[in-house]
């Protein structure tokens, strides 16, 4: 069985100040999300539960 990932990249808003980091969200099996920072090659976190974050 092949496995495959889906990348969402976030956007940030204008009003959001300069230094909020950029992510991505990497789903690698249904229900599963890994996060990633821009420019961070010594981490990474793992999800089995995520909700969406509304302001």
């Amino acid at each position: 069985m092949a496995a495959g990932t889906q990348s969402y990249p976030t956007t940030v808003p204008e009003e959001e100040p300069a230094d909020t980091p950029e992510l991505s969200v990497c789903e690698t099996s249904p229900g599963t999300s890994v996060f990633l920072e821009a420019g961070n090659t010594d981490g990474w976190i793992a999800s089995d539960v995520t909700v969406e974050v509304t302001r």
